[in-house]
């Protein structure tokens, strides 16, 4: 009988954040570094990655990082591209290990309390082509938002990227429609907010025009 199937495994957002910390403070570690061997969804774990700026204390400099990686990852997505890629400039650049560290120190408590919750379950809101299609046009349209200069948004677009990544991460279809929801209410507010999403991507792509 043949042996059954077995899903590759999942890296836990948690642990890898504190290998990558671990290590002499100045040292850069490369987006590059940060995927390779990584097992289970890469897609999910660079989500991750390209999320924590948001979470700096720099206004519109957060934003700036994060908003465009996430927009690219949402556009491979959207484009059902089973791997991603990074362009050379990206994927040699990173944070030093000494920022990770202060970074894995305040928010692991709450990735520990958010990894008892998720777990694999509705595979088709994960796996389904249109389900892909969904999330990364959602992960799309959320980054261009959180590139732009929105006052008291980048913890609101942290805090609900994270929950698109471990939805991935995890396979929890659950999850990921709970972030479906959620994205598109954060969409309608502060698209709104900030006038039509479509003439708000139009200015950031081609400013000036």
């Amino acid at each position: 009988m043949a042996e059954a199937h077995r899903d590759p495994p999942r890296a836990s957002a948690r642990a890898v954040l504190a290998a990558l910390a671990a290590g002499p403070a100045d040292d850069v570690v490369t987006l590059r570094s940060m995927l390779e061997g990584l097992g289970g969804s890469l897609f999910g774990m660079l989500l991750f990655i390209a999320t924590l700026p948001a979470f700096l204390p720099i206004p519109g400099v957060a934003g700036a990082l994060s908003g465009p990686l996430v927009s690219l990852i949402g556009l491979q997505l959207l484009v059902l591209m089973r791997q991603p890629w990074l362009p050379r400039i990206v994927a040699g650049r990173g944070p030093r290990r000494g920022t990770l560290a202060r970074f894995e120190h305040r928010i692991s408590p709450w990735l520990e309390r958010l990894e008892r919750l998720v777990r694999p379950r509705l595979p088709g809101m994960i796996d389904h082509p249109a389900a892909t299609f969904v999330t990364g046009l959602l992960l799309v349209l959320l980054g261009v938002l959180l590139a732009l200069p929105i006052p008291f948004t980048n913890y609101v677009f942290g805090v609900l990227l994270l929950g698109y990544a471990f939805a991935l991460l995890e396979r929890d279809g659950a999850l990921m429609l709970v972030a479906w929801c959620a994205g598109l209410a954060a969409i309608a507010v502060f698209g709104a907010a900030g006038g039509t999403l479509g003439v708000l991507a139009i200015d950031w792509i081609m400013p000036g025009r």
